[in-house]
């Protein structure tokens, strides 16, 4: 797989463009993107700003995985279901089509893993066999796919604001002092598995009143293109703004880090990573 480094070019769906709520946060990152001469690009043909999860996965440079997107959390929401096929015939995609049912934002990758979290065997119950649908979908990524607990009250299960990969053996996730007991003595079990070491990353439990899928606080949920990562901060009461920087100033010294309040996103229910598709495209 194409993993973050390996990647060149950031669409973003263009309702985070046109909508009002949302079009100060499109302006400030584009603004970064193009200051470090990231080409960034608008997908047509969306329902919602949350691309990472309804965009295919590129394996190689001219192969793309698209998995069914028919989260349950949507189910009583189609008018917000973008319909991948849709979406990629708008913008001139061809990937593989699978039928297993899982969003973009669950899948968390380096070049031969893939971190998903065990949301996955209740979005695909046709699946009885949960070692099938693992080898299956490690066949379609090419990849070693490894499973971790989901946190339980999180809408979407997903994996992409609980752990990142800093390196194959090395993963980026919350500090899991703060975490739930169950959670934690799920990773653990993982971490030693696979041999992975863990960074524990500071992250706070912000209430935004009006908005309880609120994400702001994950500073877990950031974007990473080339040798830029966008990371986000927060600015509200008992951040951990100043803290995480120099945390990821020590974890990537040969990195550009940017920073970035997205909260009119952030509060409802996202942030960097679930608003970006980055891939390896010709810059041509």
């Amino acid at each position: 797989m194409i993993n973050g480094t390996n990647t060149n070019t950031v669409y973003i769906s263009e309702l985070l463009k046109s909508e009002k709520q949302y079009a100060n946060s499109y302006t400030e990152l584009t603004v970064l993107l193009d200051r470090h001469s990231i080409q960034h690009k608008l997908l047509s043909n969306t329902k919602d700003v949350w691309c990472r999860d309804y965009m295919p996965i590129q394996i190689e440079k001219d192969k793309f995985v698209q998995f069914r997107y028919e989260p349950s959390y949507l189910k009583e929401y189609l008018n917000l279901q973008s319909d991948p096929k849709e979406v990629c015939k708008a913008n001139h995609i061809n990937p593989v089509f699978s039928t297993i049912n899982i969003d973009g934002g669950n899948i968390v990758h380096w070049e031969d893993r893939a971190i998903l979290t065990d949301r996955i065997f209740k979005e695909n119950p046709q699946y009885t066999d949960k070692l099938k649908l693992i080898d299956k979908i490690g066949e379609l990524l090419e990849v070693e796919v490894i499973i971790i607990p989901q946190i339980k009250s999180d809408m979407t299960g997903h994996a992409d604001g609980l752990v990142r990969f800093k390196d194959r053996n090395t993963l980026i996730g919350n500090d899991r002092e703060k975490e739930y007991k169950y959670w934690v003595e799920g990773i653990n079990k993982i971490l030693k598995q696979y041999n992975l070491d863990y960074i524990n990353v500071p992250f706070i439990d912000h209430k935004e009143k009006g908005y309880p899928e609120s994400a702001i606080g994950c500073y877990i949920n950031y974007l990473e293109v080339g040798n830029l990562i966008v990371l986000p901060i927060f600015e509200v009461e008992g951040n951990k703004d100043e803290e995480v920087f120099r945390m990821f100033q020590t974890i990537f010294p040969d990195r550009d880090i940017e920073l970035i309040n997205f909260n009119e996103v952030g509060k409802h229910g996202g942030l960097l990573n679930c608003t970006t598709w980055t891939i390896n495209e010709d810059l041509s």
